[in-house]
């Protein structure tokens, strides 16, 4: 009997059709190995979406279909960027059924979707960031402060926000007072960092056949002013996988995503992403749920490495059920 596998997508956040779009990949990937369920998740409702496209209304009490025959969903695929897929609610709730879910716990979640805590906690095991300075939104400051800490250019990022959302650059005074009010529209925290001018790479971390596996390093050059939404998901940048690097930094590079994977007791899929600057590689983010669409950087790092996407899926879903066993 083929194993039951939900596959939720959608979500909260500004990053829905993003992974409606993921959904879609690992759906087209799963379904000829395991018995594949297409599950939205909204504010307004949760239901699935059967074949013919009629819609079928989630019972949150127990994750069950209701007006259809009963189905006990054996794992969750989490296709979901971002809230509530990405910042550990989601896995919180499904910990609550005792029903595994792909990646990683709700603690781990919390801490690596919420930049602030993430940036302090990598910060404290040698990992190499940017200057930063933190805001809440109730904080007054002075911004005068803020500019002689981490300088201009900066960035500033709402801390629990993805795909750029909520990310902004300031070249002066007045740019960044702008970019704090902004970001503030997407979270209560704020992270300002030091601009790093260097080359940006990403790389894949996945366990694969139980084995922890660094994918091949892509490297990203946008056009745009910085790898931004329109960067990552309108053809906005140029990305290069397997990426031109010395060897010295390559494995340098390797070396520290994987530290940073196993520090941050990841599971499942992740992508992370790094500035280059005076051979030192400076973390920028990680990605637990990583975008999965034909467009998205670790299903070609996948590619480049020889794991078929539909292995590499599969393998996540016998991770997470190994987990809960």
């Amino acid at each position: 009997m083929k194993i039951n596998v939900a596959i939720i997508m959608g979500g909260y956040s500004s990053e829905n059709q993003i992974s409606e779009k993921s959904g879609k990949v690992v759906f087209e990937n799963l379904n000829n190995i395991f018995k594949c369920y297409n599950i939205y998740i909204s504010r307004g409702e949760w239901y699935y979406r059967d074949s013919s496209n009629k819609k079928f209304k989630i019972d949150k009490d127990d994750f069950t279909i209701v007006n259809h025959p009963k189905i006990r969903f054996d794992c969750i695929f989490n296709a979901i960027h971002g809230d509530p897929g990405e910042n550990g609610k989601i896995q919180s709730y499904f910990e609550s059924l005792n029903i595994p879910i792909t990646g990683s716990d709700s603690s781990q979640s919390e801490i690596t979707f919420d930049k602030i805590k993430c940036i302090d906690f990598l910060k404290n095991k040698g990992i190499k960031v940017a200057k930063s300075f933190t805001l809440n939104i109730n904080d007054s400051f002075d911004i005068n402060e803020i500019i002689n800490q981490v300088g201009l250019p900066c960035f500033v990022k709402a801390s629990n926000s993805g795909s750029s959302f909520g990310v902004y650059k300031a070249y002066k005074k007045s740019d960044l007072v702008d970019s704090i009010k902004k970001a503030k529209k997407y979270d209560d925290n704020i992270l300002i960092e030091t601009f790093i001018k260097g080359r940006e790479f990403s790389v894949g971390v996945v366990k694969y056949d139980n084995q922890i596996v660094v994918l091949p390093i892509t490297e990203i050059i946008t056009s745009n002013d910085f790898f931004d939404y329109q960067a990552k998901y309108e053809g906005k940048s140029k990305e290069i996988t397997p990426a031109n690097l010395e060897n010295n930094l390559k494995i340098k590079l390797k070396e520290t995503a994987k530290k940073i994977y196993k520090n941050l007791k990841i599971k499942g899929l992740s992508r992370s992403e790094f500035i280059l600057k005076d051979n030192e590689f400076y973390f920028l983010e990680i990605n637990t749920v990583p975008g999965l669409s034909k467009e998205s950087i670790l299903p070609q790092q996948s590619i480049e490495a020889g794991i078929p996407i539909d292995k590499l899926f599969a393998s996540t879903i016998y991770e997470a059920m190994d987990n809960i066993n």
